[in-house]
């Protein structure tokens, strides 16, 4: 094909980086070095993969070493996937499956168990054996319709802690440790690399991106531990009657719990002027609709897959989390690709699992793809067999697999890589 794909150099990292903003339809060389610079300074270029067409990049992949959580609170490490992009130009010809089996072998001789990514469109990554993880819902709540009393003190809903208005730097410092504990709690996140919080407080953030400062709000509990934040940007906007018709649009809200949680959706929902709150990208089974007296006010607004996983080691994978009951279950799964494909017998508890390789009859046969979506319990094992996509070899097997696999709750990522 003429095409030379390979690992990019730092000298080629500003042609790559431009490559990737013509991918994602951003044409604008505007603060294209300094962007460069900030990004190469903490970018492992190892694994970054170009497409080169007599010298031209044409094609991008990017990876980067992730923890994902797990149901039952362990960590494992995953092969992120991010920036990937081929021009128009140079489509269907096998560039992006290329680099895709380069870095999945990579990633699987480091030992990662599996890859996560956030697929743009849906159709893409279903081949490379990825399959839908996570869910999400954006809501839009109108708080003139929701039964909350305006004039309720804000203090009879904090169970004893405060909520103030902080700053970036507050931020920065404290942030991360309310996010590592909502990360030992709710299985789906992923950890934040390096940066990621500065960033969040507009530090280091490429000009292309139009940062603007938000509002930041902190919850301590009655202790005074930090254990919630929430960030959120205000619009300005008044009716005809001079009446203000402001809305609130949340970007995060993390909680390392569920008083801290309802704590912060209730302050963000009694600020003077707003009448219109959306909520950011939330778990399907988010605690605010029901926080309202009347959840009919929450307008489901977006619902969509989330985060993508790819299985590299399906024995380890599964051994890593807890299951909602005890189960035995033989399972064939096939990998065209060869990565993690075989058949595996799987001891289940709600303490832990052993899993390794068996040579019996499988209880259910299933594609990597499949084994990928029920893993973090937000699709159904018997939801697949009802389509055919999963194969029961022994009737009771999907109902004792759907048991085991089924989370008390829903996944949830709350981060866009």
């Amino acid at each position: 094909m003429g095409l030379d794909i390979r690992v990019i150099t730092e000298t080629e990292f500003p042609a790559w980086l431009m490559a990737v903003r013509r991918g994602f339809l951003q044409s604008s060389t505007e603060g294209l070095e300094s962007e460069a610079a900030m990004r190469l300074a903490r970018t492992d270029i190892s694994r970054l993969q170009g497409a080169f067409d007599d010298g031209r990049c044409v094609a991008t992949f990017r990876s980067f070493a992730q923890e994902l959580t797990v149901p039952g609170g362990s960590r494992v490490a995953v092969d992120a996937v991010t920036a990937v992009t081929v021009a128009p130009t140079h489509r269907r010809r096998g560039v992006l499956s290329r680099m895709m089996a380069t870095d999945l072998a990579a990633a699987k001789e480091r030992g990662e168990v599996a890859a996560t990514l956030i697929a743009a469109e849906y159709p893409i990554y279903g081949r490379f054996g990825f399959g839908p993880a996570t869910s999400l819902t954006e809501w839009e709540v109108d708080l003139t319709r929701s039964g909350l009393n305006p004039h309720e003190p804000l203090d009879a809903v904090l169970d004893g802690g405060r909520i103030d208005l902080v700053d970036g730097e507050d931020v920065r410092k404290l942030g991360g440790a309310i996010h590592a504990r909502l990360a030992a709690r709710q299985h789906g996140v992923v950890d934040r690399p390096e940066g990621w919080w500065d960033r969040h407080a507009g530090i280091g953030v490429p000009p292309l991106d139009k940062w603007t400062e938000p509002f930041y709000a902190l919850y301590r509990s009655a202790s005074g531990v930090p254990e919630g934040l929430v960030t959120y940007r205000t619009d300005d906007n008044w009716d005809d009657r001079k009446q203000p018709r402001d809305s609130a649009i949340v970007s995060q809200l993390i909680a390392a719990g569920p008083a801290a949680e309802r704590a912060l959706w209730r302050f963000v929902c009694s600020i003077d002027w707003i009448t219109t709150v959306r909520t950011g990208y939330r778990a399907p089974d988010d605690l605010l609709p029901l926080l309202l007296p009347d959840p009919r006010a929450a307008r489901v607004v977006t619902h969509a897959d989330w985060l993508w996983l790819r299985v590299l080691d399906t024995a380890r994978l599964l051994a890593s989390r807890t299951y909602g009951q005890e189960a035995s279950l033989v399972l064939d799964v096939r990998d065209p690709a060869g990565l993690a494909g075989g058949v595996f017998r799987l001891d289940a508890s709600p303490e832990g699992a052993v899993c390794a390789p068996d040579t019996r009859s499988a209880d259910l046969t299933l594609d990597v793809r499949d084994l990928a979506s029920v893993f973090l319990g937000d699709e159904s094992v018997e939801r697949l067999v009802a389509l055919g996509r999963i194969e029961e070899n022994r009737p009771g097997a999907a109902a004792l697999a759907g048991g085991a696999f089924r989370t008390a709750r829903r996944p949830w990522c709350p981060d866009m890589f």
